[in-house]
């Protein structure tokens, strides 16, 4: 037997090709099956494919039979199984390059859905469930014929290419009146159909969604099939209803409704919103049949909405946490789409690179959950509240999408009943979401002119107060790259210093030197003094001085966040203040940072040969990466211009930008280092006379050469 095994197995082995393998007789494969969950699941699907097949097929059934007798033990082991792998591979339709297999919402869950039909509890994964699992292994087998070997995530640079092979065979996307909802806007710009690449990242996201609601619904299902709470074998006593709203109620741990809502003669537009509503507050699962009636039997809310309607739907936006889910099932069954018709525009929209972690659509969800704990901090919570719910509205059509977002958010908000006033807030909320955290990490806080500029834009400390919340729960929701504690930092010392602006008229002066910059200053040069997160330099005030530092701090594996470069005041020293952080892991030994920070200053530290040796370990931007970019800004400080450098981010980027703009004659006071991802947007406050045309061209010149080589 094991001679016949090994002429079976070696070909498939020595092709490359991954496989699992055991030999047993029919009685030791029902025994693994009864004795482990997982070999019994994938027994299960048995497939014949060479032999005797008649055997094939009596060990198939024999292991259903086992699996139905052994449901309830199997089925509990399983409900564990899953819960872990979710919280180890997270959402398929939320991870940038999510498990296939393994995530929540992918293939595994199909197999998990088949196994709990088999226990005859709920029906298989038949209808759009079916369809998106054959869509999902249509993706996987592309998958493994682009990267020829077994992938399961579909990483970023083979989306165009398994969606060109899926294209070609004919198995890739839904026709395309399926794959744009119905009934969207007429303004909205068809992104699924110019890119295919993100146009099966959203459908991929949509299949994932519908097997996760699946899967969730399922062991609804089977704990209250089995009479039991929260796990197998525990009776439950008699079925109670619990009031949680007008017209709806708790029935067997599910949101229903009361039996005096499904009178046709009370007709109430405000049902269906009071019923997510109570989900969301309470924690609990919409029953499915009551969510299939509100989608057969509600209408959309009349224009413009009465009170108690409007009411309703902040309520559900204030509930917490519990909205992702309420809102998820409530768009599973069409409802949302009845409040808001923009919300097809960005449904299951990915946001590509490391920034964003959803969906454009659950990233306005969770901004939505992040703004309700800020609720207190300011005067018009609801106006927070629905700016947090359409700031990102706007994306998707190809053009500026706050300006877009704003149009979008005051014919939302007209609708809705708002009055004119607060209509023109929300849109100005919308409008001005990027401004704090765009200004906070690309200008110099310390110029009064960048508090000036920012109190002129936003008017009122109310307005001030909106903006500074949503900033924060649109980062929060983000990911951790935008709520950075960083960034965080630095847009509430903004937001404190225009909130002095707006209550005296006048921008807060500079501050003088730091203590720990003055104490540097009265010993020896170069002084250096550094913690985790700052490092100071003193020295004498030369050209390439930010350059020499900068290097060393990137030699040193080091990012560069901010950097401000202060003559000291009857001095000819000059200070150089850089936030710090590592791009990885600990940063280094702080005695060792010193001693090379002050042999780069004195000119004996070889800052580019350390540069290329680490550039040499990492893959540089590839031939797709748009060019360098560089933006004048006038009026943007006090007694400087402003230099905005838009590039794609490397290793000493600042080094080498910094030393083209030292051999160009210009003196650079402060900069701002924004790298979110693959991308940097740095700024340059630059010290002296640029206003001719021909000295802007030869220093953006040098800095674009820097930025490309």
């Amino acid at each position: 037997m094991a001679r016949v095994a090994d002429a079976v197995w070696y070909p498939i082995w020595d092709a490359g090709i991954d496989l699992d393998h055991a030999v047993r007789t029919v009685p030791e494969m029902l025994a693994v099956g009864r004795a482990d969950v997982k070999a019994a699941l994938g027994l299960i699907d048995a497939r014949y494919v060479a032999g005797d097949r008649g055997m094939a097929e009596r060990v198939r059934a024999a292991v259903r039979v086992d699996w139905r007798r052994q449901a309830a033990a199997h089925l509990a082991e399983l409900h564990e199984i899953t819960a872990a792998r979710w919280d180890r591979f997270g959402e398929l339709a939320f991870e940038p390059e999510g498990d296939l297999k393994e995530a929540r919402g992918g293939l595994r869950d199909g197999v998990v859905l088949r196994g709990i039909a088999l226990a005859q509890l709920v029906p298989g994964p038949r209808g759009a469930v079916g369809e998106a699992y054959r869509r999902l292994l249509n993706v996987r087998e592309a998958l493994h014929a682009r990267a020829g070997r077994r992938l399961d995530r579909l990483v970023a640079e083979l989306t165009g290419p398994v969606a060109e092979l899926l294209a070609d065979a004919g198995a890739g996307l839904p026709p395309a009146d399926r794959v744009v909802p119905v009934g969207r806007p007429t303004d909205v710009t068809d992104w699924r159909r110019l890119d295919p690449g993100l146009a099966l990242r959203a459908q991929i996201a949509d299949d994932a969604r519908t097997i996760s609601y699946a899967t969730q619904d399922a062991w609804r299902s089977v704990r209250r099939l089995r009479g039991t709470r929260t796990s197998f074998g525990v009776r439950r006593g008699r079925v109670s209803r619990r009031p949680l709203d007008d017209g709806v109620v708790e029935q067997d741990g599910e949101v229903v409704l009361a039996r005096a809502a499904l009178a046709p003669e009370r007709a109430d537009p405000a049902l269906p919103i009071r019923v997510v509503a109570a989900a969301a507050r309470s924690g609990l699962p919409v029953a499915g049949p009551t969510l299939e009636w509100l989608a057969a039997s509600c209408a959309a809310p009349p224009v413009p909405w009465p009170p108690a309607v409007r009411e309703a739907f902040l309520r559900l936006l204030g509930s917490g946490p519990g909205l992702v889910e309420a809102w998820e099932a409530a768009d599973r069954y069409g409802l949302i789409e009845r409040w808001l018709p923009e919300w097809s525009a960005v449904r299951n929209l990915p946001q590509p690179g490391p920034v964003h972690r959803h969906t454009v659509d659950r990233h306005l969800v969770q901004t939505v959950v992040c703004a309700a704990e800020a609720s207190r901090a300011v005067s018009r919570p609801d106006l927070l509240l629905l700016g947090a719910l359409l700031h990102d509205i706007g994306k998707g059509r190809g053009v500026d999408h706050s300006a877009a977002g704003a149009a979008i958010a005051e014919r939302v908000g007209a609708r809705m009943g708002l009055e004119p006033g607060d209509v023109a807030v929300l849109g100005r909320l919308v409008r001005r979401h990027l401004l704090l955290p765009d200004t906070a990490t690309r200008r110099d806080l310390a110029d009064p002119v960048t508090a000036g500029a920012v109190a002129e834009a936003v008017d009122t400390t109310d307005l001030l107060d909106l903006l500074a919340a949503l900033s924060v729960a649109d980062a929060t929701a983000a990911g951790p790259l935008a709520a950075s504690r960083w960034r965080l930092e630095l847009i509430g010392t903004l937001v404190g210093r225009v909130r002095a602006t707006l209550r005296t008229g006048e921008s807060p002066s500079p501050s003088p030197p730091a203590p720990e910059v003055l104490a540097l200053a009265a010993g020896p040069l170069p002084a250096v003094a550094s913690t985790d997160e700052m490092v100071r330099v003193v020295a004498p005030g030369e050209p390439g001085l930010l350059a020499a530092v900068s290097g060393c701090l990137a030699a040193h594996r080091l990012t560069v966040r901010s950097a401000d470069v202060s003559p000291l005041p009857g001095s000819s020293a000059v200070a150089v203040e850089c936030a710090i952080g590592p791009d990885f892991g600990t940063g280094p030994d702080p005695a060792r940072l010193a001693a090379d920070l002050r042999r780069a200053v004195r000119g004996e530290f070889p800052v580019a040969e350390r540069l290329a040796a680490r550039e040499r370990g990492y893959p540089r931007a590839g031939s797709g990466a748009a060019p360098p970019r560089v933006v004048w800004h006038d009026g943007a400080a006090t007694g400087a211009v402003v230099l905005e450098l838009r590039a794609a981010d490397r290793i000493g980027l600042l080094y080498r930008v910094a030393r083209a703009l030292a051999g160009a004659d210009a003196w650079v006071r402060s900069a701002r280092i924004s790298t979110l991802g693959a991308s940097a947007v740095d700024t340059f406050y630059l010290v002296g006379e640029f206003t001719s045309a021909a000295r802007r061209a030869a220093v953006a010149e040098a800095v674009l050469a820097a930025a490309a080589g």
